[in-house]
């Protein structure tokens, strides 16, 4: 996933990183020793994570959920999911930003893309050059069908898997109607199918890296909402193409394909 101009900051155990990705390059701009002790209630941890997030100021003009992105590994990566989850929550309240906290076996592949593109052993180069593995995309195929054609065309282009929509092809008889089919799926038996079509698709959030939400003009339709709820269970990474409108309650998220 293109990250051009972002500001990328690494939390492991024992250091923070602070990074600009920029014209497929990535330039040092920081770091320092930062001890963060895991064991520490979730929002004693995330306070200290806001502060030095607080600082970044100093290498760069903007902190927001477009500019700056977070990812953390090492002891993070150890923390039961309900304490991850709490400490994520915690630092998107304390400074707006979603907290990455990257898998094990995902970081391992960042390792192994930074090896084979670069030669490099760093994490961040591999992640600068794929980020995202897998991705669901989700959004209005009714309204926004050629929206998420080219998001698609994007995220293949860097290298990700969608898994979900694996097609865009709408079968023909169900064109303009209020739920469309693509066409590696089987028509509806009733209404009430629908949701095994639904369920399909959010089946694959399971599997998937991130979701990404295509809201063109930022609206988010009833549709898209009701995914979110299932993604927020989930623990999902959630990237929405622009800045969301319309929502009356605000959760752990990114904004922003490019920067």
């Amino acid at each position: 996933m293109a990250t051009e101009g972002r500001v990328l900051v690494h939390f492991g155990s024992d250091r923070a990183s602070v990074y600009r990705s920029q014209r497929g390059e990535l330039m040092m701009l920081h770091k320092q020793p930062l001890a963060l002790d895991e064991h520490r209630a979730p929002e004693a941890l995330a306070e200290r994570i806001a502060e030095f997030c607080a600082g970044l100021t100093d290498v760069c003009e903007v902190v927001d959920n477009k500019t700056t992105r977070l990812y953390a590994t090492g002891a993070f990566q150890q923390l039961p999911q309900p304490r991850a989850a709490a400490l994520i929550n915690a630092v998107y309240v304390d400074t707006g930003l979603y907290l990455n906290i990257v898998a094990p076996e995902l970081e391992q592949f960042y390792l192994h893309t930074g090896r084979t593109a670069c030669g490099s052993d760093a994490m961040m180069e591999g992640l600068t050059r794929r980020e995202i593995r897998h991705a669901v995309v989700c959004g209005s195929f009714q309204h926004s069908l050629g929206y998420i054609e080219g998001v698609i065309t994007r995220l293949r282009g860097t290298g990700s898997a969608v898994l979900s929509p694996p097609s865009t092809r709408v079968k023909p008889e169900t064109a303009g109607t209020d739920f469309i089919l693509f066409d590696y799926q089987d028509f509806l038996k009733n209404k009430r199918d629908t949701w095994r079509h639904k369920y399909v698709h959010l089946d694959t959030f399971r599997q998937a890296d991130a979701v990404v939400v295509c809201n063109p003009g930022g609206r988010v339709g009833k549709g898209t909402i009701f995914e979110l709820g299932f993604m927020s269970a989930l623990s999902k990474r959630v990237i929405f193409t622009e800045e969301p409108q319309g929502i009356s309650v605000f959760f752990p998220c990114e904004v922003g394909l490019n920067a």
